[in-house]
């Protein structure tokens, strides 16, 4: 992994909806509205964390007639942890599970 990809990751995760986002699509595949419907913001600032999400990879999204599917790219999010995994500090004494 570039460190540029992890960079947009980890811009991606630094907002609070969408680590929200995520941790809603941890249980499943999600329609737009559903994930809409769990927070406090409108259509098109959802949209808008959408798209910063996809484009990161760390989600997939499919269009379902006029709806649009949402799951979390497991592979991607393997990929990251891993690269943050290779740069912790051995010092720290965190045990990584």
């Amino acid at each position: 992994m570039e460190r540029e990809e992890v960079a947009l990751i980890a811009k991606a995760l630094s907002d609070a909806n969408r680590i929200r986002i995520i941790e809603m699509l941890v249980d499943g595949e999600k329609c737009g509205c559903e994930i809409l419907e769990e927070l406090d913001i409108s259509q098109p600032t959802l949209s808008h964390h959408m798209k910063i999400l996809t484009e990161c990879n760390l989600l997939n999204s499919k269009k379902n007639g006029k709806w649009q599917i949402y799951s979390i790219n497991s592979e991607k999010f393997k990929e990251f942890k891993l690269y943050i995994m290779r740069i912790s500090c051995d010092k720290c004494h965190i045990e990584v599970k």
